[in-house]
């Protein structure tokens, strides 16, 4: 069996969309027919090699769809053929069967865990979760990794509590999440930072109270003077330097930094030692604590109920053929969540 794929030959070059040939499954693995995939600009980090050379190149890419099981391989008990699930880069329940290889002619493609940027994947067990079939594939896609990270940031990672205040750095995936579950959670302030005007309108879209544009005003001034002694939680997900250092100003002396944006490989922060004696803390993520099969039906059943407005996040959809142009979308930041919706 075949199917389509978009698979990264070189660093800094196009995907090329072409026929491979699906393996035989191993034990913990399942086939699923992808049906959208969301695009996250940890994909375009790749491709673009932020994070160095790349050791498995040819290889295929993506982290968060939404699919039917078509396959189970030996040993899988979670799911079942037929089974709506979501796709996710972070690790559940299940086995953990690694990566696979798929060949395209005689060339070998590598594969993680998980790849969604296809018609059909193979993954392992332990990055599908079950769904219920009420929430529409585009919507339910988003949540495998950027509600997953942006809103578990706010709910697991900082436990955000009622009538607090937040400012979010970057107003991207993981971002404009957080802003949702901010807005979600009863947050009093709610402030937005980004370069871009229509990120900016974006976010007041999704629920920010204040949005504030780094090119032509002092960002911690700003906040200072609508919370004055600074916010009781802030959140980086620009991925600069010169951002994650304002975040950590921008909190009050008992207040909390998250920092989920990728700086480059080399490149390091500076902060004072003397502000966390004082009672700052800052904190390191990883997926927003989530546990799938915990926190992806909670924010489906939220959606349903209309608490989390997930159709929001999404504002470009794109065919797999289409997916360098979505790919230049993203890179240009005039988009929120770009959704692939597969041909089939």
């Amino acid at each position: 069996m075949k199917t389509r794929a978009a698979i990264l030959y070189q660093l800094h070059s196009s995907l090329i969309i072409e026929e491979v040939e699906i393996p035989t499954l191993k034990k913990g693995q399942i086939l699923v027919k992808i049906l959208a995939s969301g695009i996250c600009r940890a994909q375009y980090n790749e491709v673009i090699g932020l994070k160095g050379p790349d050791k498995f190149l040819p290889h295929m890419l993506g982290h968060e769809a939404t699919g039917i099981v078509q396959k189970i391989g030996a040993g899988v008990t979670k799911v079942k053929k037929g089974d709506y699930v979501i796709l996710s880069w972070i690790k559940g329940n299940g086995l953990e069967a690694g990566g696979t290889q798929y060949r395209s002619g005689g060339t070998t493609i590598n594969a993680g865990a998980v790849t969604t940027f296809s018609e059909y994947s193979v993954v392992s067990e332990n990055r599908v979760t079950k769904i219920s079939r009420q929430i529409s594939p585009d919507k339910a896609a988003v949540i495998g990794c950027a509600i997953a990270t942006g809103a578990g940031i706010v709910n697991n990672t900082l436990g955000v509590k009622r009538a607090s205040s937040i400012v979010v750095f970057g107003v991207g995936g993981i971002g404009s999440s957080a802003i949702l579950a901010a807005k979600m959670r009863g947050c009093k302030e709610i402030i937005a930072i980004d370069v871009l005007e229509k990120k900016l309108e974006f976010a007041k879209g999704l629920g920010a109270t204040h949005a504030i544009d780094a090119n032509s005003i002092d960002p911690l001034e700003q906040i200072h003077s609508i919370v004055p002694g600074g916010v009781d939680y802030a959140i980086d997900a620009s991925g600069k330097k010169t951002a994650m250092e304002m975040a950590f100003a921008a909190i009050n002396y008992q207040g909390t930094l998250v920092i989920a944006g990728n700086l480059g490989r080399d490149e390091k922060i500076s902060l004072h030692p003397f502000e966390l004696i004082k009672g700052k803390r800052i904190l390191g993520t990883w997926g927003g604590e989530t546990v799938p099969q915990r926190d992806f039906p909670r924010y489906a059943r939220a959606f349903l109920r209309g608490q989390l407005k997930l159709d929001k996040l999404i504002t470009h959809r794109f065919k797999l053929d289409e997916i360098n142009e979505a790919f230049r979308l993203l890179e240009q930041g005039d988009a929120g969540r770009i959704i692939i919706e597969m041909d089939s």
